[in-house]
């Protein structure tokens, strides 16, 4: 994506307010394009086929598909979209199931409109939008999980990387941004792209938000 480009945005919520609303709000933003909205998870993959966004803003709570399992259906396809999470909803629950799912961000709703353009930016560009409070959150579940069998899986396949590739998966799981890494590292951002992109391919993940919360089971 060039800097010219605008980001594609597609907004999928069962409320025909918030809909509008969202649409009308990031439209005053330079940079995105508001290509499409549809009311139901089911409605989602016909609507990436259609509209090609690189970014789907996801409710959770809808009729027939609810929008972790749209994301999951997402995920799952070769070069999908980045998904945001943008609702009501924050339990632990949720957010660990988005996470999962391959989402690359989570907001509440009353987010400032400035906060969602940015983090819509942000994953479009690569970065994950894992907010302070999230990752405090995800830190905190695994904390509590001192008996879980996801660890000790976490951590057989954190010991397929390299230890080069280990000290990137660390910081990633950090929340920090390449160029973050690469200054810790010593590395150009560049060559942390192609250690997170072999990361992810190792590893069969989708996005920065699973090696997060794989470096996060591990602990």
């Amino acid at each position: 994506m060039t800097a010219t480009t605008p980001v594609r945005v597609l907004i999928v919520d069962d409320d025909a307010l918030v809909r509008a609303g969202l649409a009308m709000m990031l439209r005053g933003f330079d940079g995105i394009e508001v290509v499409g909205q549809v009311a139901d998870g089911t409605e989602v993959v016909p609507a990436v086929n259609q509209h090609r966004p690189d970014v789907v803003l996801m409710d959770i709570r809808m009729p027939q598909l609810d929008g972790l399992a749209a994301t999951e259906h997402l995920r799952a396809r070769r070069d999908p979209p980045e998904v945001i999470i943008l609702t009501t909803f924050d339990t632990d629950t949720h957010i660990q199931r988005a996470m999962r799912a391959g989402a690359s961000g989570f907001l509440l709703k009353h987010t400032p409109p400035p906060q969602i353009a940015h983090a819509i930016r942000l994953v479009a560009s690569g970065e994950p939008m894992l907010s302070p409070e999230v990752l405090r959150r995800m830190m905190g579940y695994v904390a509590q999980s001192s008996v879980d069998p996801r660890r000790d899986r976490a951590r057989q396949m954190l010991a397929l990387l390299s230890s080069r590739e280990r000290e990137v998966a660390v910081l990633v799981g950090q929340g920090r941004t390449n160029s973050e890494i690469g200054r810790e590292l010593l590395m150009s951002v560049a060559t942390v792209k192609a250690y997170v992109s072999r990361i992810l391919a190792k590893l069969d993940l989708n996005n920065r938000v699973q090696i997060a919360l794989l470096v996060h089971d591990s602990r």
